[in-house]
This record gives structure tokens, sequence and C-alpha cells, in this order.
């Protein structure tokens, strides 16, 4: 069919069209005789490019024959592979790619707004999250701890694909799951894994409390040279290099720094 100028036109016609349409309507449009019409129908209805449907005839008379265009939908699993192919060779950097992807959708996703406190709320938002996805979670309560909590999903909806780009996959679902947790408020508290296939029609998430860390304190730098107890003090810039003054400070060791500089 590719190569038939008169076929590709008929089928965009078609495509187009809001209803079947049949020969002598299309012959009208396109200015070829029906006969020729005809022919290159029954071929893109071989090729299954059309469908043909049975209309009431126009007066008296046998019923028409329509066509319509057979509408080819794109599938999500043959995008997702187009897609997954194009983050490149290098795993690390694909899984890279595909974390900050999820995050983006994340960004993007209407996920509610519900406050994290503690892990059990961060499982309660994960759960609801990937159940709203189609990945039918289960929570693991035999093995959950004061420290982690283990949620099962059973139904991943990429699982096929999955198998052979799990970087990609797992690493766009991750970066989801992370993204929407920090932005109800875990940034920096919650940390998140998923371990793909863990059985083969099974992976798991794992989200695990990060230890806090204590607050720095403000202590402020001694300067070299100075002993315990003493205050530095800077002179005030000027054109050349100028030695800091130390008040209390030894004369001798005072002379020598000044020399130095």
């Amino acid at each position: 069919m590719s190569d038939s100028w008169p076929r590709r036109r008929l089928l965009a016609i078609l495509r187009g069209a809001s209803e079947p349409l049949d020969a002598q309507e299309l012959a009208r449009i396109t200015g070829q005789h029906v006969t020729t019409v005809r022919f290159h129908l029954d071929v893109l209805t071989r090729e299954s490019l059309v469908r043909q449907f049975q209309q009431p005839p126009r007066g008296r008379g046998r019923p028409r024959i329509g066509y319509s265009a057979v509408q080819r939908s794109v599938g999500y699993q043959e995008l997702a592979q187009v897609l997954a192919d194009q983050l490149g060779p290098d795993p690390r950097r694909r899984s890279e790619a595909a974390i900050a992807a999820g995050r983006a959708w994340g960004a993007k996703l209407d996920a509610g707004d519900h406050a994290v406190e503690s892990l059990e709320d961060a499982k309660d938002v994960t759960m609801t999250l990937m159940s709203e996805l189609g990945f039918a979670p289960e929570r693991d309560a035999a093995a959950e701890t004061d420290e982690q909590v283990l949620i099962r999903l059973t139904a991943c909806p990429l699982r096929e694909l999955a198998r052979t780009h799990s970087e990609v996959v797992c690493g766009v679902h991750l970066g989801l799951i992370k993204e929407v947790l920090d932005r109800n408020g875990v940034r920096g508290e919650v940390n998140v894994r998923l371990q793909p296939f863990v059985e083969p029609e099974l992976c798991v998430v794992r989200l695990e409390l990060m230890a806090r860390r204590e607050p720095e304190r403000d202590v402020t730098p001694v300067p070299v040279g100075a002993e315990a107890g003493t205050e530095a003090r800077i002179a005030p810039p000027s054109a050349g290099r100028v030695a800091p003054q130390l008040r209390n400070a030894d004369p001798n060791v005072a002379k020598q720094s000044a020399q130095q500089w």
C-alpha cells in the first residue's frame, strides 16, 4: 500500500471522516472512477487498514457498503520501550535520568495533600499512590519494624518492559514515590528503595527512617597563632598586605609575625 498514492489518499480521507463513506462518495471526493475506488478499497480491506460496514440504501436498491479506517492506537508498552531506548546505553545514567523523570512526574501529579509526620504516614501515602496507579500494593506487616516498612507491588502495569529495562521503569516509579513523599514533608527523613522482581511477579518498596543529624554547634574558629582567650582583630584592608594585629599577644611573636608579612 505504501507505494500507492491513490490508496494513501483514500486512507487519509477515511481517517478524517466522522462516519463511514461508500465508494460513490469517495469517487466524488477524489475524482477517480468508482470502479478504481472499489479496487483500492478492496486492497485496503485485505490489508486490514479499512473496515466495511453495511449502510441503508439511498432510496430503493441494495444496501450500500461503507468504509471506515481502522484506528491504530499507539500502545503504552511500545511508547515506553521507545523512550527507554532513547536514554542511552549506560545503565547508571539511564537510572539517574529515569529517577529525574519520575520526580518531574510526581511534581505535576495531583496526589493529594497529606501531611507526612511519621513512617506510618509515609506508608499510607505510598499505598494510596501505587493503588491509584494500578500496582495493587499490599502491606507486608510481618516485615515491619519501627525503622522500616515494606510494601509489596503485585501488579506492575509495565511488568514485561521492566524485565528488560528495570533501571528505567523502576527508576521512574522510584522517583515518583520520592517526589510525592518529599512534597508531603519527609524530605531527608525517609529513604525510599525499590527492589524489582524479588519474586517473578513481585516488586517491593522499602521505606526506611533515616538517622536524624544533630544540629551543628556554632563554633567561631580561632585564628592560627592566637592563644585561647585572645580575640583576633583584622586591620582594615589597604593597598598592600597587612599583618593581623593580635591583642594580648607576646610582643616578640607580634614582631616576628610582622617581619614575615
